[in-house]
């Protein structure tokens, strides 16, 4: 079987990405070939700071048709980034070299050299800059995709926000009914493609107990009726359920995926059960977009105590689909 190559950019340079990197590839022997996108820099002075003896091979663009990669060495696709410290404060400094390491990523997949791709993390504030709220809709607004969603995935149960990193004052304007449907439409898709099921998705209320003494109650006005408009369409929905209780263990067995209406809603509860064993799949791109479930994590730099479990997950998730 030929397995395509899978496209992995590094992110931030002062993460704990390539740490973890590392692990991953100690971990177990994956049968498709890896490429990375990072400095070579700060490959070679991390992999001096965690005592790593691997060869690396170093790939021009122009060549990577023929070469028949495997994960004997690290393959690499340089991208030049001026640092001569394993790992630094982040800071702005590091936006062009992310911003490159992207562009080529995006011109490969776009060539269609692969369609399975990871990068790792990227701190928002820095990066991003305000212009749009995480690397979802970054990555999204490259491919001119619109309908996207943000899929936390377990095999056990996934979730999906509604609305992703958007301050809590905000998230009640952004609840639609449209956007509500995009959303389940597009897990029902990935759910139908990857696994031939039609999953069972729970749908959480925006308020405590579905109940407001507000005059305009979401739930019953927004949530309530898509749900009941998408179960006469056949879609395995129900809801709105209450968010305090959705996640007990009687309950939450009832269902694939849940819903919720704003990020720390269904992340909380997914990352307290779950811990690192779960992984980040952009829904409605024209290819496969994993991240492990962690951001940069900068009180951890160079401790070589980080879980690579994650990652381990998103490549294997990549092999098998």
């Amino acid at each position: 079987m030929n397995y395509k190559p899978i496209i992995i950019v590094a992110g931030e340079p002062n993460s704990i990405f390539l740490e973890i990197f590392f692990k991953a590839l100690k971990h177990k022997k994956y049968k498709s070939p890896i490429l990375l996108i990072c400095s070579l820099k700060i490959l070679n002075l991390q992999m001096k700071k965690f005592k790593i003896k691997k060869k690396i091979n170093l790939l021009e663009i122009s060549k990577l048709k023929s070469y028949d990669l495997d994960n004997k060495s690290i393959n690499l696709i340089n991208v030049n980034f001026n640092q001569n410290k394993a790992f630094k404060n982040i800071s702005s400094k590091s936006n062009q070299y992310i911003k490159n390491c992207f562009k080529i990523a995006f011109d490969l997949i776009k060539k269609k050299y692969s369609n399975k791709f990871i990068n790792g993390p990227i701190s928002k504030k820095s990066f991003l800059n305000k212009k749009f709220l995480g690397i979802t809709e970054f990555i999204a607004n490259e491919f001119a995709v619109e309908k996207n969603a943000m899929l936390i995935y377990n095999k056990e149960l996934s979730v999906c926000p509604v609305t992703t990193h958007l301050p809590l004052k905000f998230v009640s304007n952004n609840i639609k009914k449209k956007v509500l449907h995009e959303k389940i439409n597009l897990i029902n898709k990935f759910y139908n493609k990857n696994f031939d099921i039609k999953p069972r998705i729970g749908v959480l209320g925006l308020n405590p107990h579905c109940e407001t003494i507000d005059r305009f109650n979401e739930d019953e006005k927004i949530i309530k009726p898509v749900i009941k408009y998408l179960k006469r369409s056949r879609y395995n929905v129900s809801g709105p359920l209450s968010a305090d209780t959705a996640f007990l263990k009687n309950n939450r067995k009832n269902f694939d995926v849940i819903l919720g209406m704003y990020h720390d809603q269904v992340l909380t509860p997914i990352k307290t059960l779950f811990e690192y064993d779960a992984i980040n799949i952009t829904l409605g791109l024209p290819f496969t977009r994993i991240s492990p479930d962690h951001g940069p994590n900068q009180k951890m730099l160079g401790k070589n105590l980080s879980n690579p479990l994650s990652l381990i997950k998103a490549i294997s998730f990549l092999e098998k689909n």
